[in-house]
C-alpha cells in the first residue's frame, strides 16, 4: 500500500507518504529531511519527505498523488543516502472500481444499515457494510478499497460497524464530489451500461450523470 499526498499550502514542501494504518503510539526518526514514522512494534506506517521538490523536481499536483515507477525509485534512492532500510513500493492498483452488490441483508444490530456482499475487480467479493437509504441489491455501484483516500482526504481502512467487518466503502456522489450530484445521503447508483465491474471508476464521465 502506498498513499501520497502534497499540499504545500498546508504543509509547505512536504510529501506525506502512507504505508499502514496509524496506531495510537509512533516512534518518529529524522535523518536528512526524512522522517520515518513506525508503530511502537516496528511495522513501517509512513515517511514524510521534507523539502521534497529536492527530490521529485516542482510538483504540481495538489492532494493525492499518484507516485509512478521512476518517482517511488527517486525517493527510495534518498532513502538509502539517509540511512532507512524500509523501502517503498509502487502501488498503481486503483482504489475506486466499479462493483456490483450480489447480496445484500439487514445489519441485525441497526434498522438502516446493511450488509453487503460486492464484487470488485478480478471477480473478488468483499463484505462492505453500508448506511446509504438506497443501497439495493444486483446495483453497480462505486466502491472504494482499502487504501483508497477519498477526496476530502479521509483514507478508508479495514474496520467494523457495530461489530461487523467492513473492507470498503460505496461511495455517494456527493462524497466522490461528481458535478452536480445531489447532496444528501445515498449511494452513487451507476447505470448498468456506465462501465464494466471492476473497471477504475471514471471521474471525467461520471461529471456527466447530473448535468
Amino acid at each position: 500500500m502506498l498513499i501520497a499526498s502534497y499540499n504545500p499550502h498546508e504543509l509547505g514542501d512536504i510529501l506525506v507518504v502512507i504505508t499502514a494504518q496509524d496506531t495510537d503510539e509512533q516512534v518518529t526518526i529524522v535523518h536528512d529531511n526524512i522522517a520515518q514514522v513506525k508503530s511502537i512494534d516496528g511495522k513501517l506506517l509512513g515517511y514524510n519527505f521534507l523539502n521534497v521538490s529536492e527530490i521529485l523536481g516542482h510538483i504540481k499536483s495538489n492532494g493525492q498523488i499518484k507516485l509512478d515507477n521512476s518517482q517511488v525509485d527517486q525517493l527510495n534512492k534518498a532513502l538509502k543516502n539517509a540511512g532507512f532500510k524500509d523501502l517503498l513500493e509502487v502501488d498503481l492498483d486503483s482504489k475506486f472500481v466499479v462493483g456490483y452488490v450480489e447480496e445484500l441483508e439487514d445489519h441485525p444490530k441497526s434498522d438502516h444499515l446493511h450488509i453487503t456482499s460486492t464484487q470488485i475487480d478480478n471477480g473478488k467479493k468483499i463484505q462492505i457494510v453500508c448506511g446509504s437509504p438506497n443501497i439495493a441489491n444486483h446495483v453497480k455501484v462505486v466502491v472504494a478499497k482499502i487504501g483508497a483516500m477519498m477526496p476530502s482526504g479521509q483514507i478508508i481502512w479495514p474496520g467494523q460497524l457495530r461489530g461487523i467487518d467492513s473492507n470498503g466503502m460505496i461511495c455517494s456522489g456527493r462524497e466522490l464530489r461528481v458535478k452536480n450530484a445531489p447532496q444528501k445521503p445515498g449511494a452513487l447508483i451507476l447505470p448498468d451500461d456506465f462501465q464494466e465491474v471492476g473497471e477504475p471508476f471514471d471521474f471525467a464521465k461520471a461529471d456527466h450523470l447530473f448535468s
